[in-house]
């Protein structure tokens, strides 16, 4: 544990959307009580259910959201640098929605989250940054669930595809960058689904030799996916 953040992490955090705006003077009251923690891969951050202490912020590596029920187990989301998350319960002093643990051997910053609360009510460009954060944050699971309730499956892997292509520079080739068991979780299916899934996009122009992924036929396959950006576009 190192307390207080070296000058190229407070570049990082300073560079953060939430950040970059707010007077000098509350973004060094709120960095003083900050620390940054390396963290080995595959260890619990948070608990769901358990009060936020914490704002966190992904340095390097990354982070896991996921969320229990019932002995079941789903992935919510994955955290990359430079990042926050567990923002909304930090700002209104509630219990974690879901449960966070490292996938790699990562560095987290910690803002104590009554520091955040506080200086929330001082800063008028923070302030803004933060609705703004949760906004984009609300429409981004706005379009999640359209995409979980109004597409099949198959669309559903068809679209994510077309979006990790995207993230790859439109590339015919990419790495996926989640492992199969955990898209499985993400886009709603179990690992047979999906391993299914995948056999039936072939016809498609879709290939796949472990997590390498070809586009055979780019038409072919977003005239079946049919992307649209009020779901797959997450830049509005």
């Amino acid at each position: 544990m190192h307390l207080g953040l070296p000058d190229s992490d407070l570049s990082e955090m300073r560079s953060l959307h939430l950040f970059e705006d707010m007077d000098d003077t509350h973004f060094g009251s709120l960095m003083q009580g900050t620390y940054v923690q390396n963290f080995p891969p595959q260890i619990e951050l948070i608990a769901e259910g358990d009060r936020s202490d914490f704002l966190y912020v992904v340095l390097s590596g990354s982070v896991e959201l996921f969320s229990c029920w019932n002995r079941r187990e789903s992935s919510m989301a994955t955290i990359l640098p430079v990042s926050t998350f567990i923002l909304a319960a930090t700002i209104r002093d509630a219990p974690y929605l879901m449960s966070a643990r490292t996938l790699e051997k990562s560095r987290i910053a910690l803002i104590p989250s009554q520091d955040v609360r506080a200086v929330f009510d001082l800063d008028a460009q923070f302030a803004r940054a933060i609705v703004t954060e949760l906004a984009l944050c609300y429409r981004s699971v706005v379009k999640n669930t359209k995409d979980l309730k109004l597409r099949t499956s198959l669309e559903r892997l068809a679209n994510y595809l077309l979006r990790q292509q995207r993230y790859s520079g439109m590339a015919n080739e990419f790495e996926l960058r989640l492992e199969k068991r955990r898209l499985a979780s993400v886009l709603g299916m179990t690992p047979e689904n999906l391993s299914r899934a995948f056999k039936n996009l072939k016809s498609y122009g879709v290939r796949v030799d472990g997590n390498r992924i070809s586009i055979t036929d780019q038409a072919d396959l977003e005239k079946f996916a049919k992307p649209d950006p009020l779901i797959d576009s997450y830049s509005i």
